[in-house]
């Protein structure tokens, strides 16, 4: 008992956050308020494009440093070096990844959403297929969003408990009512502004600790040389064994299909890019958001490298000096930042700022959802603008709240990192199998799309919850780099670091045992596979299926495709009726029009 005593006796010595530090984080807090009153007071968002899409005439680099700040969270920022300081660099070769990912989004899925003027991409999946689709799709991501914004919030509430003892129910809705505000006030411009700032306060803090860490460490020569010694540092994987965590294969391949969910056809992302007016501009913002997300990536895993360099012969998860693995970047914070009032602020500021721009764009898109797939297909009545606004707002107040009220719950329940990263896992593969579907396959039918969607959601389903629940009983774990204590200067009862071996142990399916990597893929190929089955099957029995108008499809495949039968023709009247839902979306092109009036399948 004494020995961990004096480890609470360090930590609380550590915890020198100061009012200079308290201002600082305060001020970032009141900027982002600053912004919601501006554009939600000053510069009114008057109609629905105004709130949802900055009436499409966005600026590229905005838009972009925007699109880095909500994609990366707190979880990036605190997980990613975690992830080098247990494993080693083998992770940071997904970064090939994200830039294989800009080529595909660019050349096939981005010109799609953006001729089509769509302001929920959900809206392809009804123009494409039929409304079931699209109550699929929006029912995944809504459940998607709740589940994970809880965790955006309270992992870096966790860092700030670290570095100032404040309890996280305190904090945290302090944080997200300033979020909540702002959103709901300012719509889309005040979120990408406040975005903005943000990613600059996230970048500074990284480079401080980067900076100042490196400094007291003696130099890169020093991280270097500890890490390599170690193992830490690691050349490509190549290893084509499925069931290896982490290979130059699954993060590539893996890695490329999970950034191409998250990022082309995922509704927060795509809401930003639907908000530039060109799709030349479009695809500038894809190709700056992978140079900038590419280097925030490095700054986490550099901050990883120096995390060992200083604990390299004093592992604080063993000492308990650190409770939690998130907590070991707040932790080096307040080793290397400690002494200098303000900088810590800054850091925390940076931390929470990840935090923040990840809620304010999805409390901004769940709106857009709300509002285009939960009411327009299935409610007759025509809001006014002011009628939509109060809706958006409504959403963005009521979401924000079940935020903060389901972090009680997150906080209570240990496991739900695990549960809530498996939930992701779960639907992203089947989201991004029925939009490849549509845009590449132009033989799939909507019956086709929905069994397929539903298969990959239930394949998913078992799947990932079997593993973590072996992941859970220890059946599963995973050998973690050398951790060492032989150098503390201090006094403690040890504990054992948790994932040391890969149980092989006969009971275990090895389907549970393989990579993470390599969910959405897998995802994604079950639901298309048996999508194109059940619409061959479809084929077979007679049901007839016309071909998709060419917009609808993907840039390469058009002119290998003819355009679909007038809708007049006799056979197209028999088969389909008149579509009045699509021809709300009308358009001067012909291709257009022949597109909205062909598209939905009843």
């Amino acid at each position: 008992m004494g020995d961990q005593g004096e480890v609470n006796d360090i930590m609380n010595q550590m915890q020198k956050f100061s009012w200079v530090d308290y201002v600082v984080f305060v001020f970032m807090l009141a900027i982002s308020a600053v912004v919601g009153i501006y554009w939600g007071f000053m510069k009114k968002q008057t109609t629905q494009a105004d709130y949802l899409l900055g009436g499409r005439n966005m600026k590229v680099v905005p838009v972009a440093m925007s699109l880095v700040a909500s994609f990366v969270s707190g979880i990036t920022l605190l997980g990613s070096p975690t992830e080098v300081y247990m494993y080693g660099t083998q992770y940071a070769y997904i970064i090939a990844a994200i830039f294989l990912m800009s080529i595909l989004m660019t050349q096939i899925y981005l010109p799609v959403f953006h001729e089509l003027k769509l302001t929920s991409n959900y809206e392809y999946l009804s123009i494409r297929f039929d409304n079931r689709v699209r109550l699929f799709g929006s029912v995944l991501f809504a459940f998607t969003l709740i589940g994970w914004l809880p965790i955006v919030i309270y992992v870096p509430a966790l860092a700030f408990n670290q570095v100032t003892g404040v309890d996280v129910h305190v904090i945290t809705p302090i944080v997200c009512l300033v979020c909540i505000f702002y959103t709901s006030a300012g719509g889309l411009q005040a979120v990408v502004w406040t975005d903005v700032i943000q990613i600059t306060a996230m970048f500074g803090a990284m480079a401080l600790v980067a900076i100042k860490g490196t400094i007291d460490v003696g130099g890169i020569g020093v991280v270097w040389q500890r890490n390599m010694e170690s193992g830490r540092i690691e050349l490509p994987n190549w290893d084509p064994n499925p069931l290896t965590r982490h290979t130059i294969w699954s993060l590539v391949v893996g890695g490329l299909v999970y950034w191409l969910q998250a990022n082309a056809v995922n509704q927060t992302m795509v809401q930003r890019y639907l908000s530039l007016p060109t799709l030349k501009g479009a695809k500038w913002a894809v190709i700056l958001f992978c140079i900038g997300i590419s280097l925030l990536y490095c700054f986490c895993v550099y901050c990883g490298l120096l995390i060992y360099a200083r604990f390299h012969d004093c592992d604080p998860l063993q000492t308990k000096l650190a409770k939690a693995k998130d907590q070991l970047l707040p932790l080096l914070v307040m080793d290397v930042l400690g002494n200098i009032p303000g900088l810590p602020g800054v850091f925390v500021a940076g931390i929470f700022s990840a935090a923040l721009s990840s809620l304010s764009t999805s409390l901004n898109s769940m709106s857009a959802v709300v509002l285009e797939d939960f009411y327009k297909p299935f409610f007759k009545k025509e809001l006014s603008d002011t009628q939509s606004n109060w809706l958006m707002r409504g959403v963005v107040i009521l979401l924000g709240t079940l935020c903060v009220a389901l972090v009680f719950i997150v906080e209570k329940m240990g496991t739900i990192l695990q549960l809530t990263m498996t939930l992701e896992s779960m639907t992203m593969g089947p989201q991004l199998g029925v939009f490849t579907m549509g845009i590449l396959m132009p033989w799939v039918d909507a019956t086709g799309a929905l069994v397929g969607g539903v298969s990959g959601v239930a394949v998913m389903s078992w799947w990932c919850l079997t593993a973590q629940l072996a992941i859970a009983r220890g059946q599963i774990t995973h050998e973690h780099k050398p951790l060492d204590v032989l150098g503390c200067q201090y006094n403690f009862t040890a504990s054992e670091v948790v994932g040391d071996r890969l149980d092989a142990s006969e009971d275990v399916n090895p389907m549970l045992q393989v990579s993470y990597m390599w969910y959405t893929l897998s995802g994604a190929v079950v639901t298309m596979f048996v999508g194109a089955a059940v619409s061959r099957v479809n084929r077979a029995r007679g049901k007839p299926h016309l071909p998709p108008a060419p917009n609808l499809l993907a840039p390469q495949l058009r002119r290998l495709y003819k355009e679909p039968p007038h809708p007049t023709d006799e056979p197209y009247i028999r088969a389909y009726g008149n579509n009045k839902e699509a021809a709300k979306i009308n358009s001067t092109s012909i291709n257009m029009k022949s597109m909205t009036e062909c598209a939905e399948i009843s």
